[in-house]
């Protein structure tokens, strides 16, 4: 006769909330194309690495206007349900949360329309084409009183949110330089031609700008959050391709984005920025680094190996005085304890989880989940001052 054992009863964890505790967020998400994938990603994920946030986001639907496409993203992504106008989708009273993944041009109606009706706003950056594009956005989140968040996500970069605790910090002093670049050259061919659903960032009718308010305003937005406002600059402009086909109409136009921007300015603290962008340096896809010299130390950091910030301390001893690599890897880097081991690697991919995380918190302490549209806007005032800045060959202030 076989001997019977008694099966244990699993143990029930209670410190943490299990999925069907938290709270819903039914997301709306408003374009499928690279940033809404990241998007995407960044919702999936959240509560995997992120068990103690209140919030559990729901994949509620997707909205594009190409219905076909629209239904294969939900079926590839877990979307319950697709739109193909952005009003419908706006109207449902099962969506918290907009969030706006398209061309710039629209940036705008979508954030006003979700802010009157009462929905939480994240917005792909920039902003909007322009300051005046962007203040009414600024306006109708704040007078509707809704949570609001701009995708600027190197911020959360844990190389780059470890740089802002060192400055803060006090350890680099006074800061004298900040330097940084994003180069790209995908844009060299004459061939290719400018607007319609892959190449809007090359029309200034949807864009706004090229890469000035495309890759500069990923800099001047990380400039501000580390090194403080900017007072004036002083920029320089070229379309070094002045004519391409047109995709929707299939004859030539004459391009009016800014193939490439150089800009000098004053910070507030008195440190000068040296600012470079341009889609026409061969051999750069990414190329994102940036620099900042202070009286005691300095820093630097490049977007290709974006799990490294490079340290200069004046204070150490003269013989062993040098540039330190940290690996950005540890449990007590920014972000890190929710990931791997020491020494283990983290992606792009992961800076859109980190910023879902803290959009999610901010809604359970109250506190705004940086940047807002608020200050966003003031990066786009930085950009327009640029442009205006190339175009009268002055100076200009912000």
């Amino acid at each position: 006769m076989g001997v019977i054992r008694h099966l244990r009863k699993p143990k029930i964890l209670t410190t943490i909330q299990t999925m069907s505790e938290k709270k819903p967020l039914n997301i709306g998400l408003v374009g499928y194309g690279f940033m809404g994938r990241t998007h995407s990603n960044g919702y999936k994920r959240v509560n995997d690495f992120f068990p103690d946030v209140e919030y559990r986001p729901v994949l509620k639907a997707i909205c594009a206007r190409n219905e076909e496409r629209a239904n294969d993203f939900a079926s590839q992504w877990g979307f319950e349900s697709v739109e193909t106008d952005w009003k419908a989708l706006i109207a449902r009273d099962d969506i918290d949360a907009i969030d706006i993944c398209t061309p710039n041009d629209t940036h705008a109606s979508i954030a006003i329309a979700a802010a009157e009706a009462g929905k939480m706003v994240l917005c792909e950056k920039p902003l909007a084409r322009t300051t005046e594009e962007s203040l009414p956005m600024v306006e109708a989140v704040e007078r509707a009183g809704v949570a609001n968040t701009v995708w600027y996500n190197y911020r959360r970069v844990p190389a780059v949110t470890l740089a802002k605790q060192i400055i803060e910090s006090g350890k680099l002093g006074k800061i004298f330089h900040y330097r940084a670049n994003f180069l790209q050259d995908w844009t060299i061919s004459e061939e290719l031609p400018q607007g319609g659903e892959g190449l809007w960032r090359l029309d200034a009718a949807a864009a706004g700008s090229g890469v000035t308010g495309d890759l500069l305003a990923h800099c001047i937005d990380t400039a501000i959050w580390l090194n403080g406002s900017i007072s004036d600059v002083s920029a320089v402009t070229e379309t070094f391709i002045k004519e391409r086909v047109h995709t929707d109409t299939g004859e030539k136009q004459a391009v009016t984005i800014d193939d490439a921007c150089l800009f000098h300015c004053h910070f507030a603290n008195g440190s000068l920025g040296l600012f470079e962008s341009t889609r026409y340096a061969r051999g750069h896809k990414a190329l994102y680094t940036l620099e900042i010299n202070g009286e005691n130390a300095s820093i630097r950091w490049d977007l290709h190996d974006l799990n490294r910030l490079e340290y200069f301390d004046h204070s150490d001893e003269s013989t062993v005085r040098g540039w330190r690599s940290i690996h950005i890897s540890d449990g007590d880097h920014p972000y890190l304890d929710k990931w791997w081991v020491p020494g283990l690697c983290i992606g792009y991919e992961h800076t859109f989880v980190h910023q879902v995380a803290d959009f999610l918190s901010s809604l359970s302490s109250g506190e705004p989940c940086k940047p807002t549209f608020r200050d966003a806007l003031e990066t786009a005032r930085v950009c327009d001052a640029v442009l205006a800045s190339a175009a009268e060959r002055s100076w200009k202030d912000v």
